[in-house]
C-alpha cells in the first residue's frame, strides 16, 4: 500500500508540475502579441489583398517566408532586453557614440511617425466605412481615443485589450473565410512554394517591406521587460529566453494565420470574379454584392480594431525610442515618454491633414520605412553582437550570419519597393 502511495504522489506531483509549467507559459504570452498587431496593420491590409486579388494562392509562400524572418529579428530583439535589461534605445544611448545614436534613434523617430501615419489612416478608413465619417475626422477619433488609451491605462491593462483586439481581428477573418470556398489544396502548397508569377515583384516586395517593420524592434526590446524580472541570476535569464521564444513564435503565427487569411479571402473573392483591388476601401465596398453586408461590416469592424491596435503599439514604440534618448527605460507616467507618444501621433496625424489623397499618405509612410529599416536591422545586430553589451549572450557567429543576410534581403527588397514606388523603377 505504501508503495501505491509514493506511486501516485510521484505521478500527481508531476501533473502539478505541468500544470505549473502551463501556467507559467499563459503568464508570458502577451509581449509578442503586441509585435504582431504591427504585423496584421492597415499597410499588410493592402498589400495582403492586393496579392489575392492579383495571383490568388500564389503568393501565399512570401508571408510564410515573411514571418520565419519576423521571428529571426524579433526575438533577437527580445533577446537583448533579457540578456541586457536595455531596450534598443536605451542600448544605442549608452553603448554607441553621441552622433551615430542620434542618426539611429531620431530616424527611427521619423519611420514611428510615418507607421503611426498608416495606422491612424486606417483607422479613420474604417469610420468612414462603417459610419460615413470623414476621413480626418476619423483621424482625430482615432488620435483623442489612442492618446486616452495610453495615457490612463497600465501597461498590463493595454496589453489585456490588445490580446481582444487580436482575439475580434482573428475571429472576423474567420468568419470571413466561411463565407467562401478554399482551394484548400492549393492554398496548402503555394504555403511552401515559391513561385513568381509575371509582375508579382512589386506586390512581393510590399508584403514582405510591410511585414519587417522598425517600431516593433524597438518596441519587443522594451516590452519583453515588463514582467520585472530578476536579471541577475542565470538560471532566471535563460528561463525568460525561453519562455519569451514561446511567446514569439506563437504570436508571430498568429500573424501569419491572419495575413494568410487575407490572402485566401481575396483569392476566394476578387481573383475568383476578375477584380483588382488596391485600396481598402474599395475592398470592402466589393465584399458586399459578393458576399452580403455582414461581410463588408465584419471586414470594417477587423480594420478598425487593426488599426487602432496597431497606433497604440506605435505610440509605445516612439515613447521607448523618446525615454531611450536619454538612456532611461519607457515609463507612461514619465513626461518625456509621453512626450514621445505624443509626437509620433499628432505628427502621424498632421500629415493626415496636409495629405490630400489617402493612398499617397500611404506610399509616404512606405518610403520612409524603406529608408530607415536598414538602419534599425543593422543598429540591431551591432548590438546584440557586441561583447560589452551582451556578454556572454551575444550571438554566435551562426546567429549573426543569419541575421546580415536577413539584413541583406529585407534591405534590398525595401530599397527596390522604394524605388518602384517613387520613381517608376520597375524590376521583374
Amino acid at each position: 500500500m505504501k508503495i501505491l502511495n509514493k506511486i501516485f504522489s510521484f505521478f500527481n506531483k508531476k501533473q502539478r508540475r505541468r500544470r505549473l509549467s502551463a501556467l507559467d507559459l499563459l503568464k508570458y504570452i502577451g509581449p509578442g502579441l503586441l509585435v504582431t498587431v504591427g504585423f496584421i496593420d492597415p499597410g499588410n491590409w493592402t498589400s495582403n489583398l492586393a496579392a489575392g486579388a492579383d495571383f490568388s494562392y500564389s503568393l501565399l509562400w512570401i508571408v510564410t517566408l515573411s514571418t520565419l524572418i519576423l521571428i529571426y529579428l524579433q526575438h533577437n530583439a527580445a533577446h537583448l532586453g533579457i540578456a541586457s535589461g536595455l531596450c534598443l534605445a536605451e542600448a544605442a544611448t549608452i553603448h554607441l557614440k553621441k552622433p551615430v545614436s542620434r542618426v539611429a534613434l531620431f530616424s527611427a523617430i521619423g519611420a514611428s511617425i510615418s507607421t503611426s501615419l498608416a495606422e491612424i489612416l486606417g483607422s479613420a478608413i474604417a469610420l468612414n466605412m462603417l459610419f460615413n465619417i470623414p476621413l480626418r475626422i476619423g483621424a482625430l477619433l482615432t488620435l483623442a481615443f489612442v492618446l486616452i488609451m495610453l495615457f490612463t491605462n497600465s501597461y498590463r491593462a493595454i496589453e489585456k485589450w490588445i490580446i481582444g483586439f487580436v482575439t475580434i481581428i482573428g475571429l472576423s477573418f474567420i468568419y470571413e473565410i466561411s463565407l467562401v470556398n478554399i482551394q484548400w489544396d492549393v492554398a496548402a502548397k503555394a504555403l511552401v512554394t515559391p513561385s513568381l508569377p509575371e509582375g508579382s515583384i512589386m506586390i512581393i516586395m510590399s508584403v514582405l517591406g510591410a511585414v519587417v517593420m522598425p517600431h516593433n524592434l524597438f518596441l519587443h526590446s522594451e516590452i519583453i521587460q515588463s514582467r520585472q524580472w530578476n536579471l541577475q541570476h542565470e538560471k532566471i535569464i535563460r528561463r525568460q529566453l525561453n519562455y519569451e521564444y514561446v511567446d514569439t513564435i506563437f504570436s508571430m503565427l498568429v500573424g501569419w494565420a491572419i495575413n494568410c487569411c487575407m490572402i485566401l479571402l481575396a483569392a476566394a473573392t476578387f481573383f475568383h470574379k476578375h477584380i483588382p483591388v488596391n485600396e481598402l476601401q474599395q475592398a470592402g465596398r466589393l465584399l458586399e454584392p459578393l458576399l452580403g453586408t455582414h461581410a463588408r461590416v465584419v471586414f470594417a469592424v477587423a480594420l478598425l480594431f487593426s488599426g487602432i491596435a496597431s497606433t497604440i503599439t506605435s505610440g509605445f514604440a516612439a515613447g521607448s525610442i523618446f525615454a531611450g534618448l536619454k538612456g532611461e527605460s519607457f515609463d507612461i507616467k514619465d513626461n518625456f515618454s509621453r512626450l514621445g507618444i505624443s509626437v509620433s501621433l499628432i505628427g502621424a496625424t498632421f500629415f493626415v491633414f496636409i495629405i490630400d489623397n489617402p493612398y499617397q499618405a500611404l506610399l509616404l509612410s512606405q518610403m520612409l520605412l524603406s529608408i530607415q529599416l536598414p538602419i534599425t536591422i543593422f543598429l540591431q545586430i551591432y548590438l546584440t553582437s557586441s561583447d560589452k553589451v551582451m556578454g556572454k549572450y551575444k550571438n554566435s557567429v551562426f546567429t549573426k550570419s543569419i541575421l546580415y543576410l536577413i539584413f541583406i534581403v529585407v534591405s534590398a527588397l525595401n530599397i527596390l519597393l522604394f524605388l518602384s514606388m517613387f520613381f517608376n523603377i520597375h524590376f521583374g
